[in-house]
């Protein structure tokens, strides 16, 4: 019995079959287009952040995701993560060149869609138009933390 389609082994070359399911590009992929992935990379574009001024940008992120996040987006190779030698130590994350090209695509593409959103653009959610250009944050309902 021969494998089916989706689970022969991707063939190495100057292209990755991205719809294997072994193929390492797509691990990538899902990282970059996960609920947390592109809200990291936008928030990272225009400066390195601790991971506290991470989770104040994105709204209703958890610590535990976006320690996951970064932990992957780091592994990819998107994220660099700089640990400086103090007591305690301070942990700051940007992007590396190659999460720079990823990110902004991502960064152009949210743009359109807050562009359009102000310009009186519908959506199925007839959310709020957001002023001015791009915003770091994104809209969202405030959560309340504990203590």
């Amino acid at each position: 019995m021969t494998e089916g389609a989706q689970l022969a082994r991707a063939e190495a070359g100057p292209r990755y079959e991205v719809f294997h399911t072994d193929c390492p590009a797509r691990d990538m992929v899902d990282h970059v287009t996960s609920r947390w992935g592109i809200w990291v990379l936008i928030s990272l574009r225009s400066n390195d952040l601790r991971f506290y001024e991470l989770r104040d940008s994105i709204h209703g992120i958890s610590e535990k995701m976006l320690a996951q996040t970064l932990r992957a987006l780091v592994q990819d190779g998107l994220v660099r993560r700089e640990v400086a030698p103090t007591t305690p130590p301070q942990v700051t994350y940007g992007l590396t060149e190659f999460g720079r090209d990823v990110g902004e695509p991502l960064t152009d593409l949210f743009d359109r869609i807050t562009q359009r959103l102000a310009a009186g653009g519908t959506s199925a959610t007839q959310r709020p138009a957001i002023s001015g250009t791009f915003a770091t944050r994104r809209p969202a309902q405030q959560v309340e933390r504990s203590s």
